[in-house]
């Protein structure tokens, strides 16, 4: 049995031209990606509140990737906030419990504010 090794070279003219088609066409091909993903966005914002949450995303999230520039690819920001939400409730964040708010002491102290005089009583005397 014998085996026969046929090697094709390719000009160098071919490749460059091979190249430069690369080139043009890569730009282009990542409109159309965009142009796709976002005719996806208009089909998913058909979508209830409750279908758009069992897949990670709100309203807002489609909003803000529609709001992308038009040669940016929108699934890029629905990806990354889908996966920080999984993220987030894989550590135990529960978006849902509420937080504690405290009332912050104003940037410049009065003397007749409580913040100062009970916080920086020596202080509050050369206000």
């Amino acid at each position: 049995m014998m085996i026969t090794v046929v090697s094709l070279s390719t000009p160098a003219g071919v490749r460059r031209l091979f190249g430069m088609a690369e080139v043009l066409w890569s730009p282009v091909a990542a409109l159309v990606r965009a142009y796709k993903h976002r005719h996806d966005i208009r089909l998913l914002s058909e979508f209830d509140d409750r279908m758009l949450a069992d897949i990670g995303l709100t309203r807002g999230d489609l909003r803000d990737a529609v709001a992308e520039p038009a040669w940016r690819d929108p699934s890029a920001l629905l990806t990354q906030r889908v996966r920080s939400r999984r993220a987030a409730r894989a550590r135990g964040f529960n978006p849902d419990i509420k937080l504690e708010t405290h009332v912050a002491p104003p940037t410049v102290p009065d003397a007749l504010d409580e913040w100062s005089s009970r916080l920086f009583p020596a202080r509050s005397r050369y206000y």
